[in-house]
C-alpha cells in the first residue's frame, strides 16, 4: 500500500515509516519541516509541503496516488498551545479540514490520525479507557479531539474509513539507533533527564513532588515509539469504508517521574541534578491507559515499553547523535 504520511519527518511519524517500510508498504513523507528533520527521512520519497495547502497537498496525492493517509501533521505543545491558541487551531483543526478536503477530490479513502490522551482532560478513574468522557483542558487537547470530531462526521458522511490512536507518552528511539527524539526546545521528560545526565542542561525541573502518588511525583503511561509505529502499520487494516474508531496506545503501567530518573541514573551512571519546584496547571496526578482494546482489535502489544529500554534506546539514540553532530 502506498501511504502519505503528514508529518512523516518528525519523531514518531519517521519511526512510522520505518515500520511501513518493513511491513512491504511504500510511504511517502510530506512534511514542511518546521518541526521534522530531513535528516528523519530514510524510506520512501520526501515532499516538501505544509497540511494547509491544498494545492501542494493535491498536485503530491496526484504524483504518488496514495491509497491511505497516516496524520502526524499537528504541534504537540500544552504549554505553548496556551499561548498561542490559534496557531494551533490553524495547524491542528484546519489542516485536517484541508487533508480531508484534499483526501475527497484524489480518492484516498482512509486515514489513521495521531491523536492523544489529552483529549480525555482529568480522567474520572483509572485505568483511562476509551469509553471514558473526553473533556480536554488545553487548546492542544481540544484541537485533537476536534480533529476526531471532524474524521467521525467525514466518515459517515463520506465514506471515508479512519483510525485515532490516543497515545500516552512517547517515548524511547529506534533500537538501531537509526533515528531518534529531538525537539528544540524539547518539552518530553526522558530526553530532557537524559540532557542533564549528559550535561547539555544543569538539572532536570519536577513541577510539584506533594501529589497524592507513591512518591508525591506524577504518574505517566510511558510507550516505547517503536511501538506506537507498530499500531499505526496495523491501523491500516482497520479503516473500514464509513466507520470511525478509535483506540489507545500505551504500555498499561504507570512509572513516576523519580521512576525515570532513579532509572535514567542507574543506566547512564550519572549523578543527574534535580529541581523540585510547584506543581504545574492542569497537571493530573495519575495518567495511565487501559490497552485492551487495541490488544484485541489491532492484535497490537507494547513489546517494546518496559522503562528500562525505553530509557535505554533514548539514551543511545542521545549519545551516539550528539557524537555525531560534534563530529560533523
Amino acid at each position: 500500500m502506498r501511504v502519505l504520511v503528514a508529518g512523516g519527518a518528525g519523531y514518531i511519524g519517521s519511526h512510522t515509516c520505518k515500520a511501513l517500510a518493513e511491513a512491504g508498504h511504500t510511504p511517502i513523507v510530506y512534511d514542511n519541516l518546521d518541526v521534522g528533520h530531513k535528516w528523519a527521512v530514510k524510506w520512501g520519497d520526501f515532499e516538501l509541503g505544509n497540511i494547509n495547502d491544498p494545492a501542494t497537498l493535491t498536485a503530491v496525492m496526484r504524483r504518488h496516488r496514495p491509497e491511505a493517509i497516516m496524520n502526524f501533521a499537528a504541534f504537540a505543545y500544552v504549554g505553548e498551545s496556551n499561548r498561542d491558541s490559534t496557531r494551533y487551531y490553524r495547524n491542528n483543526v484546519a489542516g485536517m479540514l484541508t487533508l480531508i478536503e484534499a483526501m475527497q477530490a484524489n480518492d484516498v479513502r482512509s486515514m489513521v490520525f495521531s491523536s492523544s490522551c489529552a483529549t480525555y482532560g482529568v480522567p474520572s478513574c483509572l485505568p483511562i479507557g476509551e469509553s471514558q468522557p473526553q473533556g480536554p483542558t488545553n487548546p492542544y487537547g481540544r484541537s485533537k479531539l476536534m480533529g476526531e470530531m471532524i474524521l467521525r462526521d467525514a466518515c459517515a458522511a463520506h465514506g471515508i474509513g479512519a483510525v485515532a490512536l490516543r497515545y500516552f507518552n512517547a517515548a524511547g528511539a529506534d533500537a538501531k539507533g537509526e533515528i531518534g527524539e529531538e525537539h528544540d526546545p524539547e518539552p518530553h521528560l526522558i530526553p530532557l533527564v537524559l540532557q542533564a545526565a549528559a550535561e547539555l542542561r544543569s538539572n532536570v525541573t519536577v513541577f510539584g513532588a506533594d501529589y497524592d502518588t507513591k512518591d508525591g511525583t506524577c504518574i505517566r503511561d510511558y510507550v516505547h515509539v517503536t511501538d506506537l509505529a507498530s499500531a499505526h502499520v496495523a491501523a491500516l487494516s482497520m479503516c473500514e469504508p464509513g466507520r470511525f474508531s478509535a483506540y489507545n496506545l500505551g504500555s498499561g503501567r504507570g512509572s513516576s517521574i523519580s521512576d525515570v530518573i532513579g532509572q535514567a541514573r542507574w543506566i547512564t551512571g550519572k549523578r543527574i541534578a534535580v529541581t523540585t519546584t510547584v506543581r504545574r496547571p492542569g497537571d493530573p496526578p495519575n495518567l495511565v491507559a487501559d490497552v485492551s482494546l487495541a490488544r484485541t482489535a489491532l492484535k497490537w502489544s507494547p513489546v517494546h515499553s518496559d522503562l528500562v529500554n525505553i530509557v535505554q534506546t533514548a539514551w543511545r539514540w542521545m549519545t551516539n547523535h550528539r557524537n555525531k553532530v560534534i563530529d560533523g
